[in-house]
């Protein structure tokens, strides 16, 4: 045991009470006396230690007692095996998918298509704004993980999974949707009036809270 011992004082002691209590303040400082004393991470063991002992019936030492724990643990474990296997699926299957969009390999982002949609309108090139802002709407709800396009998924088939999570736009989306069909496959004339009439559609969704009934809907 380590006695308290004033440094530079001599014998008989006999110290008042402040200076008492700096001869305790300075012995306590040292370092042994500092190491002493328990870690963040030793008081927060200490702590779970004590939660977990808590979900026992005191002073029972049957397997009744344990069950809460053993549930608690089962519990953990399970969320944290779902974490590593699926991570963040959302997000994930999002970026999964950002290559495929109505039958083409397309990597290209919201923004970008939304440039190269205004590009081709300022030369005249309407057919190619109207499937680029159209795009480009599809890559925005795609991004925002609202609905996510696969493989094989139509124009239609998108234009009905967002109007689930924008009721409001439905109308309009199924004919930006009718129109993007039109010029795509069907050689269609596109005309001013499509292209911005899909343009000002893609920025009111782009700033709409959307309706989260369904927080995603997945079209195939």
């Amino acid at each position: 045991m380590i006695g308290i011992v004033p440094l530079d004082d001599s014998p008989p002691l006999n110290p008042g009470r402040d200076e008492a209590y700096d001869w305790l303040v300075r012995e306590l400082s040292k370092p042994e006396y500092t190491a002493a004393k328990p870690s963040l991470i030793d008081r927060i063991a200490a702590a779970i230690k004590e939660w977990f002992l808590s979900l026992v019936v005191p002073g029972s030492g049957t397997f009744a007692a344990w069950v809460p724990v053993i549930i608690v643990v089962l519990v953990v474990a399970a969320v944290v095996a779902a974490i590593l296997i699926w991570g963040v699926p959302r997000r994930n299957r999002a970026r999964r998918q950002a290559a495929a969009l109505f039958g083409d390999d397309d990597t290209r982002t919201a923004r970008e298509l939304r440039a190269h949609a205004r590009q081709a309108a300022q030369t005249g090139d309407w057919e190619t704004a109207v499937l680029e802002i159209f795009r480009a709407l599809a890559r925005g709800l795609d991004e925002r993980t609202l609905v996510t396009v696969l493989p094989g998924t139509t124009a239609g088939g998108f234009a009905s999974a967002a109007a689930s999570t924008f009721p409001a736009h439905a109308e309009r989306l199924r004919s930006a949707a009718s129109d993007f069909d039109s010029v795509r496959y069907l050689d269609g004339r596109a005309t001013t009036e499509q292209y911005e009439t899909i343009a000002r559609l893609d920025a009111e969704i782009s700033s709409t809270t959307p309706h989260l009934q369904n927080v995603e809907v997945v079209v195939s």
